[in-house]
């Protein structure tokens, strides 16, 4: 099974969280930005699980990532901004055939979400969903992972790969 995870990150938490649950759906399985996630490299992929950091209740705009920008420097650390939003990923993904899931991490409790709106977009490109959206928890804006995230992710994506 060809599975790649992209994601969003500005701190490192959502990559970090993409690449374990990378590890947990098997060796094969690759973790890309938004940026290195280009047409060639979805090329005959079974599985494409899709995440971001959640702002703002929802998938990060880029009028939230305008506003990020602006603010960097009030930061701890520089927000990376490199590479596309998902929300621009995702509505130009090619047109494929295999399955999707989304994840997204998150400090707390939301009456939002962005695994709705991801797997929406997914499903509209043709990846159906495998499974339910997934949220992983971090201590605060910056992170760090909430204490047993990252075994969950690998969890979850070696659930994923048993159900694809």
């Amino acid at each position: 099974m060809k599975a790649v995870v992209v994601y969003e990150s500005l701190w490192g938490n959502t990559a970090t969280i993409a690449r374990a649950i990378a590890a947990g759906i098997g060796p094969d399985a690759r973790a890309l930005s938004t940026a290195e996630a280009t047409a060639e490299a979805l090329v005959g992929v079974d599985l494409i699980v899709a995440g971001s950091p959640l702002f703002a209740f929802q998938l990060p705009t880029d009028r939230i990532r305008d506003t990020i920008r602006k603010r960097a420097g009030s930061f701890p650390a520089p927000p990376d901004l490199s590479h596309p939003a998902l929300r621009t990923w995702l509505a130009a993904l090619p047109r494929g055939t295999g399955c999707g899931a989304a994840f997204e991490t998150r400090m707390w409790f939301s009456p939002g979400g962005a695994t709705g709106a991801i797997l929406r977009e997914l499903k509209r490109a043709g990846y159906p969903p495998a499974a339910r959206g997934q949220r992983f928890r971090v201590t605060g804006m910056f992170g760090p992972l909430k204490t047993g995230e990252l075994e969950r992710a690998r969890a979850w994506g070696t659930q994923l790969a048993r159900t694809t």
